[in-house]
């Protein structure tokens, strides 16, 4: 026989979520190796299933005769071992299973790619014994632009980074390249993150610029398939790499991991829907503590979660060196007294310095929403301020019709909804903020958050000293976009969220299931019965309750959680044989983004309560 193959099963049943071990028959001896896919009987089942070598023992522990690998699929190691060590930690840490980790790190198979890659006889550049990444060892790691030379030492020497990005346009595209630039010419390779592809086509070109093209890999869960397997291997095919990507990149291949960096944390586009549901925040902090890689969340406006994480100590914060701010006017200060400019859409001082900026370059307006079914829509509102500036040509741009960039010269007018607003060189001569009341009255916990994030990227696109406008917002929020301190609002928001126990001052668990189920899992985990919240009913027969619990306490509860999923999955096929109709497993999901329904209406009233005061 030719040793023991321990094999990670691709199967999203909990009960198969451990490694199983295979005799390689004397055929196979030489195919078989760490990280290649394989296929193998599973008796449990009862049929064959794929897989992937994690890794080769001598003996087993089981005590039985072992079944045997049936094939190699493919000879590429396709899993590499800290692509393993992080799917299992992650799913872990989010009571899943790993192989749907590893489905969101690993591609589909593509075959003509693989068979291509393997013709090309391009052996992967190895590194010499015992070398370590470099780090500081030969010269000071170069100048970050815009900022004091401590962010490139804490890069260079794997530090975990809370940057605050530089409030002008593309500023932070160039701050990425630097920090990339810098690790990649160390010899390491960088991951950054992005929330789009539209991000990722700047960053392409510009660090393509800087370190050559041929040194940047692009993983985007958009590209077509085989041009993402292709991408996947040429990700894990060498060191000093920049690998840029959506969400899903933050589990590339990468070898001498030296940077992983997210731009905009806070965004959506950076929750993974598909189980377990992990963030790309989450994973990448996960990422760091396994490799050493230095860790850089870059944002104008800090997430809630870098917040917590920057005031418990486990990441530092770094601010741009000083330079002049955006001259933000908040209007709701400018209204007090004024019938007409208190009832107007958009005030007489922002209307003016429309009329103005028009007529020399584009200026941007930023609406509520797309179309125009209500007087907010972006339509509605490009063919009323068409009428109201003829010689100026409108651009609508939102979701459904984006434009990505509009001439620096040219007199527009630019309608667009948050995140969509086109990209122009050298900044726009003048910004408009609009319906800034209806964007907080969203009913969601991370409604200031939000706001404030899409308001701080909006604001960042405008030239150096051009003004923008703040309609329909005072109070704190105001002030703070005028002063350019975002973190003071983000870090009252945690501060009431720690008083209120909600996310993401502690962790939480949605379960799924039927009632006993539930409870069962709930005196499983330790949960006290303040921390319970529900149970409100699903469909017959099934319920949904929220349990919450302090992030010292997460190996744990994830750890119980785990395991009574395990126990309801086991017994769930004989249950199901007798009875069907009551044949209901559990189902759990960490840190859901929005587990909440009247915390979430409560806060979104005492927010308006604050804006309104």
């Amino acid at each position: 026989m030719g040793g023991i193959a321990r094999v990670v099963l691709d199967s999203p049943l909990p009960q198969l979520d451990r490694l199983f071990d295979y005799a390689i028959p004397p055929g196979l001896a030489a195919a078989v190796s760490p990280g290649v896919r394989v296929r193998v009987p599973v008796r449990a089942a009862r049929r064959v299933m794929d897989g992937f070598v994690v890794e080769l023992a001598e003996e087993s522990s089981f005590e039985g005769a072992l079944a045997e690998v049936e094939a190699v699929v493919s000879p590429v190691p396709a899993l590499s071992p800290e692509v393993w060590a992080l799917a299992r930690r992650v799913a872990d840490r989010a009571a899943g299973v790993a192989a749907d980790v590893l489905r969101l790190a690993i591609p589909r198979r593509q075959a003509r790619v693989e068979q291509a890659w393997l013709q090309a006889a391009q052996p992967p550049v190895e590194e010499p014994l015992g070398e370590e990444p470099r780090r500081g060892v030969s010269k000071p790691p170069p100048e970050i632009p815009g900022y004091p030379d401590a962010l490139a030492e804490a890069v260079d020497a794997g530090r975990r980074l809370i940057v605050q990005a530089i409030p002008e346009p593309d500023a932070w595209v160039s701050t990425l390249t630097a920090l990339v630039a810098s690790v990649v010419g160390g010899g390491r390779s960088a991951i950054v993150a992005a929330p789009d592809h539209h991000d990722l086509d700047r960053l392409q070109s510009t660090i393509g610029e800087a370190i050559g093209a041929d040194r940047v890999v692009r993983l985007d869960a958009e590209q077509p398939a085989a041009a993402r397997y292709r991408s996947f291997l040429a990700a894990g095919s060498r060191p000093g790499l920049a690998i840029i990507g959506t969400r899903s990149v933050v589990y590339a291949p990468a070898r001498r991991l030296g940077l992983i960096a997210i731009w905009d944390d806070g965004h959506t586009a950076y929750q993974e829907p598909l189980a377990p549901g992990v963030h790309a925040r989450d994973a990448a902090l996960v990422r760091q503590e396994l490799s050493g890689a230095a860790l850089v969340l870059l944002a104008h406006s800090p997430s809630a979660e870098a917040e917590r994480l920057a005031e418990i100590g486990w990441c530092e914060r770094v601010a741009f060196s000083r330079r002049p701010t955006p001259r933000v006017v908040p209007t709701a200060l400018q209204r007090a007294g004024d019938r007409l400019a208190e009832h107007a859409r958009i005030p007489p001082a922002a209307w003016r310095a429309a009329a103005d900026a028009v007529t020399v370059g584009p200026v941007l307006v930023q609406v509520a929403r797309p179309g125009d079914e209500s007087a907010v829509g972006s339509a509605r509102t490009a063919a009323e301020l068409g009428k109201a500036f003829p010689q100026a040509r409108v651009v609508v741009s939102d979701g459904a019709h984006r434009v990505l960039t509009v001439a620096a010269e040219e007199p527009a007018l630019v309608i667009a909804t948050r995140g969509a607003e086109p990209v122009v060189a050298g900044g726009y001569r003048a910004v408009l903020l609009l319906d800034g009341e209806r964007m907080l009255a969203r009913e969601s916990m991370r409604v200031v958050e939000d706001a404030l994030r899409t308001w701080s990227n909006a604001i960042a696109l405008a030239a150096p000293g051009a003004p923008v406008y703040l309609v329909g917002v005072g109070g704190a929020i105001a002030t703070a976009l005028a002063q350019w301190r975002q973190a003071d609002v983000v870090a009252a928001e945690l501060a009431e969220r720690q008083e209120l126990r909600l996310p993401p001052a502690v962790r939480t668990a949605t379960l799924i299931g039927a009632p006993e189920a539930v409870d069962a899992a709930v005196a499983a985990a330790g949960i006290e019965p303040a921390d319970v919240i529900g149970p409100i009913s699903e469909e017959p027969g099934t319920i949904r309750t929220v349990v919450r619990f302090d992030y010292r306490r997460g190996a744990e509860v994830a750890a119980a959680l785990r395991t009574e999923v395990l126990r309801h999955a086991s017994g769930r096929r004989s249950a199901a044989k007798a009875h069907p109709p009551r044949a209901v497993g559990l189902r759990v999901r960490m840190d859901d983004p929005e587990p909440f329904v009247q915390e979430r209406l409560g806060g979104a009233r005492r927010r308006a309560g604050r804006m309104e005061g």
